[in-house]
């Protein structure tokens, strides 16, 4: 079982700064997951060409079920309003969260969590270099999903929380709240916007994978993250690969955790 987070950035690729559905669709393809959590994902955005990235992924990887939740109508850093469930199914240009699996789906679940009620710089990557800027907080989305593994019923979760120190620490509380009332065994695939063991630390979730994805050409931090709830975490194959390989777009690497029954264990803290 091969489960994964990526951070799309909406596809965009820091060489050219365009983005391309089909290079888009060959690297998800090549990700080979059984389950990936997407943050940063535009539908019908005018820069990434009105495409569905969602639904992109979700063909790459020739998924059985797929849920994208914008978490804002309009475009982030421009002009945007806190999406409601309404909005999902609307023709504006929308931004969020998606999730992609193989496996059925059989239950669906949606939290959305506040912004910061406060503005804070973070470096936007440019083809030639970051530019530091200040912007207002976006509210963010937990999607869930139970999802029908082989090994049974897993919760499975995606988020992308606030780049504002100690709001996202709030968040990612909020988070294991709602997803404890889910089945177990639970795994969260996330970019946190919390770097190393903070995220372990702060919900007390056990890291599946300890190795830095950000920045993508030459990744020093670990930003994106696959957590397992203690409760129910036995009941889980063990992790017996971990990947980050380099994508064509986006200023993140994808995490790629691999778990299967045999024994030993990699990077699991």
């Amino acid at each position: 079982m091969r489960l994964g987070t990526l951070n799309l950035m909406h596809g965009r690729s820091l060489a050219d700064g365009l983005v391309d559905a089909g290079r888009i669709r060959t690297a998800i393809a090549g990700l080979d997951a059984d389950v990936l959590g997407l943050q940063e994902v535009d539908r019908a955005q005018p820069r990434s060409g009105h495409a569905d990235l969602a639904r992109i992924a979700a063909d790459a990887l020739g998924a059985a079920d797929v849920l994208f939740v914008p978490a804002v109508v309009g475009t982030p850093g421009e002009s945007f309003r806190v999406a409601t469930d309404a909005d999902a199914a609307g023709a504006d240009p929308h931004y969020g969260v998606a999730l992609v699996s193989r496996y059925p789906v059989i239950e669906w679940r949606v939290t959305r969590l506040p912004a910061a009620p406060l503005r804070a710089p973070i470096l936007i990557p440019q083809p030639k270099r970051a530019r530091l800027m200040l912007f207002d907080d976006e509210p963010r989305v937990l999607l869930a999903a139970v999802v029908a593994t082989p090994i049974g019923r897993v919760t499975m979760a995606t988020t992308h929380l606030s780049f504002v120190p100690g709001w996202n620490v709030r968040q990612l509380r909020m988070v294991r709240r709602a997803l404890r009332a889910m089945p177990a065994p639970r795994v969260l695939l996330a970019d946190l916007n919390l770097p190393g063991a903070l995220p372990r630390i702060f919900s007390g979730w056990h890291r599946l994978a300890g190795v830095p994805t950000y920045p993508s050409p030459a990744p020093r931090v670990q930003f994106d993250h696959v957590l397992a709830d203690r409760r129910g975490f036995e009941r889980l194959p063990r992790v017996v690969d971990v990947a980050r390989p380099s994508l064509p777009f986006s200023d993140h690497r994808p995490l790629i955790v691999t778990l299967r029954d045999r024994p030993g264990t990699l990077n699991i803290d």
